[in-house]
């Protein structure tokens, strides 16, 4: 099995010895009962794998000596996921289950039938999505974890898919009325990718317009209509087993 992961902000080159203190060394340490002698894979999130071994311990701090360093190469295609916001209840296990399944930026957006509202709260909001999709790369085992960003309005969403699409993106809206399929679109053609997930009450008729004009494809994802909480994870998936991610 391999070593678990922990995130440090720099990670020292074979050789030395890295400190893993505060909320990551907490939970190793205590929640996770690390103990000397125990092997730990330490990354930087942005790519950076070190592995380490455990030659002290403390209930709140581990000391590592590195051993190995490498970079992880990046997947191809990157995937972007905008999520429209989903009830509170269902908020950080969309963001938890896109991450295990591998997406790269994360986008928060404020659709018309979003039941949550962030307008008085997204610093709040982002905060909690920024600490769900660590906790899941470190499950998961990720070198990268994924950038979440600010919120967006549809105006916001509109600017990003043109600019995807100007710059070679494949850009789908995951949507019932679609009349394409997403497994029919040229997935292992591009590098980049982009998935436009709605909220619990879909996206309306102005949106979608507004998003094809803007150059998304509106397409089925499968036979079934899925939860919004669940539908990026279920297209990683088929992503990933149509290209070259798997």
């Amino acid at each position: 099995m391999a070593a678990t992961v922990f995130y440090l902000d720099e990670v020292p080159e074979p050789g030395a010895v890295a400190v893993l203190d505060g909320p990551e060394g907490r939970h190793a340490a205590t929640v996770r009962r690390i103990r000397v002698g125990e092997p730990i894979t330490l990354s930087d999130g942005q790519g950076v794998l070190a592995e380490s071994e455990v030659v002290a311990a403390q209930k709140d701090r581990l000391e590592l000596a590195v051993r190995t360093r490498r970079v992880a190469t990046p997947v191809t295609p990157q995937v972007t996921v905008v999520q429209a916001l989903p009830k509170s209840d269902r908020s950080e296990l969309a963001v938890e289950l896109m991450t295990e399944a591998g997406a790269d930026v994360i986008v928060p957006w404020q659709a018309a039938r979003c039941v949550a509202n962030w307008e008085a709260k997204a610093a709040k909001g982002i905060e909690k999505w920024r600490a769900a999709a660590r906790a899941a790369a470190r499950q998961s085992r990720r070198a990268y974890i994924p950038e979440v960003a600010d919120l967006h309005r549809t105006r916001d969403l509109l600017d990003l898919v043109r600019k995807a699409k100007a710059d070679g993106a494949i850009v789908a809206a995951l949507h019932e009325s679609g009349t394409g399929k997403f497994t029919e679109l040229p997935l292992a053609q591009t590098t980049d990718v982009v998935l436009i997930v709605g909220p619990e009450g879909g996206l309306d008729d102005t949106e979608l317009a507004a998003l094809a004009e803007a150059g998304a494809d509106i397409v089925l994802l499968g036979p079934t209509v899925l939860r919004t909480s669940t539908a990026a994870a279920v297209a990683l998936g088929a992503l990933g087993a149509l290209t070259a991610r798997w």
